[in-house]
């Protein structure tokens, strides 16, 4: 065996860190953010803007960041976020390539969570009818999925569902035929979660079935 190169060695780490970039830019409680530098003090205000991001796409208010208790979570986002790292991507600015750097951070879901329904609560004590938007709901869904024709099958479905940003818990309930009873724990109202499987193996069959202690009819894409 002949020792790798120095150039091999190279692009193996290249290759790495290719892979590990996606983990982390990805979901919902992700944020990314353009940056000068890698310096501290530009780290302190990128990290504010990613938190601000992810608080806008959880919640779907982009008003929400101006409420006081939300802007001061923001200032302190160093509390929220659990990692971070840097990117380079290529951007075209007058014709020409440029390499941009990139602050990427992953923040508490749980802790992200629980300032949203803060301000939910808040709302309902000054009365807004509106006290805990759709959005912010969460809940416990009894799913039937249909179409499970193989153990692979089943296991790309509860790899896909305990991926999902959404989804705290999985538990199987029920097998019969080829399909599985599921109960899913969500920090989302149920439409919104089933909005959510429109990107994996799982396809929405009737979100309002007729049948006793199920809320959703699913069905596996082959």
């Amino acid at each position: 065996m002949f020792p790798a190169s120095p150039r091999r060695i190279l692009i193996a780490l290249i290759a790495m860190l290719c892979w590990a970039v996606p983990a982390l830019a990805g979901g919902l409680y992700a944020g990314q953010v353009p940056v000068a530098s890698q310096a501290d003090e530009e780290r302190v205000g990128a990290l504010r803007a990613a938190l601000a991001q992810v608080v806008v796409k959880v919640s779907g208010d982009s008003a929400i960041v101006a409420r006081p208790e939300v802007a001061k979570a923001i200032a302190s986002a160093d509390k929220y976020v659990q990692q971070y790292q840097y990117t380079q991507d290529v951007v075209t600015d007058n014709g020409q390539p440029q390499v941009r750097l990139n602050l990427v951070a992953q923040f508490d879901r749980d802790a992200i969570d629980r300032l949203l329904a803060e301000q939910g609560a808040a709302r309902a004590a000054g009365g807004d009818a509106a006290a805990v938007p759709a959005e912010q709901q969460s809940g416990t869904y009894h799913v039937w999925v249909s179409g499970i024709a193989s153990a692979q099958d089943y296991a790309r479905l509860i790899g896909s569902l305990t991926r999902n940003e959404l989804i705290r818990n999985v538990q199987t309930e029920l097998a019969r035929g080829d399909g599985v009873q599921l109960r899913l724990d969500a920090g989302s109202s149920l439409p919104r979660l089933l909005d959510s499987l429109g990107t994996g193996p799982v396809r929405v069959l009737n979100a309002k079935p007729p049948v006793d202690g199920v809320d959703a009819l699913l069905g596996m894409q082959q």
